[in-house]
């Protein structure tokens, strides 16, 4: 685990402006089918008919949940983000904001915040801020990566990472993490911020790391001439998209191994 010292809110809206990460941009492939295993996962957690989504970031992932909801409000401290989220999403109330600072009396039935804990200064902070905006009996949903990832341990046995926890300088420089979780330091914090944890799992079984997959994804053998994973003389499938529902569905029973591990709370 790592962490860095504090900053004022200034600097730190200034050091999430600085990171470049785009999901539909970075490793598109991968983070697209992913992000969209993320959302499916959502959906089978969120409730009622308001969404409070933190961050939004480019708006990708809140599009396709955008159907579920009549009310959204998107917050993102990075305004390039918010500019192409509003591109995407033009009737989205969106605030320029960092979550910890977010002024707002309205309350939701839904709150996410998907891959944004292993980024802040103050995680149990910034999760008992997310519960002050849910309704009675409204659901708040985490999503973060998951330092026990299959991948990740392989990746130790190689030797590229001493641990599982370490965080690699894509991690620090490129998409600006601070620390990594596994599912016990996930609830700690939970339970450190008073919430009732209700629910929990993994999204997306990864056996390699995100490039490699991502390059997989975009050249690997799909086709059943090919002797990939398309099995000769089936009926013609979209065997690439067939891996990554795979994937997902092998991952619902093994969280631990999964790229995101994901807590669903309410307030106690």
């Amino acid at each position: 685990m790592a962490d860095t010292g504090s900053t004022t809110p200034a600097d730190e809206i200034a050091l999430q402006e600085g990171f470049s990460w785009a999901r539909s941009v970075n490793f598109s492939d991968y983070n697209s089918y992913l992000g969209h295993y993320q959302v499916m996962s959502c959906l089978d957690h969120v409730r009622g008919d308001s969404l409070l989504d933190m961050p939004i970031g480019d708006g990708f992932l809140t599009e396709k949940m955008a159907h579920r909801f009549k009310r959204i409000v998107g917050v993102d401290a990075s305004s390039k983000h918010l500019a192409e989220a509003q591109k995407r999403l033009p009737q989205v109330e969106m605030h320029h904001a960092l979550i910890e600072d977010l002024d707002i009396e309205e309350k939701f039935s839904t709150v996410t915040m998907l891959n944004v804990l292993e980024h802040v200064e103050d995680p149990v902070q910034v999760l008992q801020k997310a519960a002050s905006f849910l309704e009675h009996e409204g659901i708040l949903i985490v999503h973060v990566p998951n330092a026990h990832a299959v991948n990740r341990k392989i990746a130790v046995l190689m030797g590229t990472l001493e641990s599982c926890e370490e965080l690699s300088p894509f991690d620090i420089n490129v998409v600006g993490h601070r620390r990594s979780y596994t599912m016990e330091t996930f609830k700690e914090d939970f339970n450190k911020a008073g919430l009732n944890i209700v629910a929990t799992g993994g999204v997306f079984y990864k056996m390699m790391s995100t490039p490699q997959i991502d390059w997989f994804l975009k050249n690997g053998p799909w086709e059943e001439g090919g002797f990939g994973w398309g099995r000769v003389g089936a009926e013609q499938r979209d065997w690439k998209s067939e891996f990554c529902r795979a994937c997902y569905e092998y991952g619902k029973d093994h969280p631990e191994d999964c790229n995101v591990i994901y807590i669903c709370a309410t307030k106690a």
